[in-house]
């Protein structure tokens, strides 16, 4: 056991001033009361300076507005890779609509015969494609609209049909306004080599890319340039599926007979 003297000379070595054992010790002085008292916790400490209570104004004195507390400005030191890099403005350019893309119209598909019967050149729809044939019913049909037109009614053939699309692969413009341009080329070149007085259309392929017109223009006398004189009729085939349609080829037809009979 230490003794209260040698005690005090090891607290003092390790500069302990103030100590308080946890057991009662043999041979010691006996505790301070005033370090029994329990510590007051650090969050309790008050270690701010109470403000001074200011004096109350006189009597009769204006009232002082309170002095706003000056606040020093504060001075930002940029740092290396804190300052904001500059954003580059984007380049203004005028926003052009993209041009529309034109559209390909597929090829028409027909096929046309042309005949001479006295001094009128027919060019006639295939509805089939394939050439006429002494006993198929729509050549027998334009013998009998031959014979009442007063023209022979074994009309001669001119030349192999002609067939649209004239290529089934390729890069060669075959629209309507090529078909239209080749139909009247091939019916001119004809006309050439012998003239006719009138120049019938029979079918709509025929009266469309012949005579540029369409389905209203049948039963009617038309003016095509490079051809001359066109009377445009429906098809064959439409005759048939719709005879109604004869009596009104036979009207349009007393009023143009006179144009090839006046020639015999």
């Amino acid at each position: 056991m230490l003794i209260e003297s040698r005690r005090r000379a090891y607290l003092s070595a390790m500069q302990v001033v103030h100590w308080l054992p946890r057991a009662e010790l043999p041979f010691a002085a006996p505790s301070r009361p005033e370090l029994l008292l329990p510590v007051a916790p650090v969050e309790a400490l008050d270690f701010e300076a109470s403000p001074t209570p200011a004096a109350p104004p006189a009597p009769g004195a204006a009232p002082v507005a309170p002095q706003a507390r000056a606040e020093r400005p504060k001075i930002e030191i940029p740092r290396p890779g804190s300052m904001a890099k500059p954003v580059a403005k984007p380049v203004e350019t005028e926003e052009t609509a993209p041009e529309p893309r034109p559209v390909k119209v597929p090829p028409p598909r027909f096929a046309l015969q042309l005949l001479r019967a006295g001094s009128c050149l027919l060019l006639v729809e295939l509805a089939t494609g394939q050439p006429f044939q002494s006993r198929d019913p729509s050549y027998l049909l334009l013998k009998d609209m031959l014979r009442a037109a007063g023209l022979p009614d074994a009309p001669q053939i001119i030349g192999e049909p002609v067939r649209w699309p004239l290529l089934l692969r390729g890069t060669l413009d075959q629209g309507p306004e090529a078909a239209r341009d080749f139909v009247q080329g091939f019916i001119a070149a004809r006309l050439e080599e012998a003239p006719c007085t009138c120049l019938w259309l029979i079918g709509l392929p025929a009266v469309r890319f012949a005579g540029q017109a369409d389905a209203e223009a049948y039963y009617q006398e038309l003016k095509v340039d490079l051809l001359g004189d066109a009377w445009a009729l429906p098809g064959l085939e439409l005759l048939m599926d719709e005879p109604q349609r004869k009596a009104d080829v036979w009207k349009a037809m007393r009023q143009l007979m006179a144009r090839w009979k006046s020639v015999e």
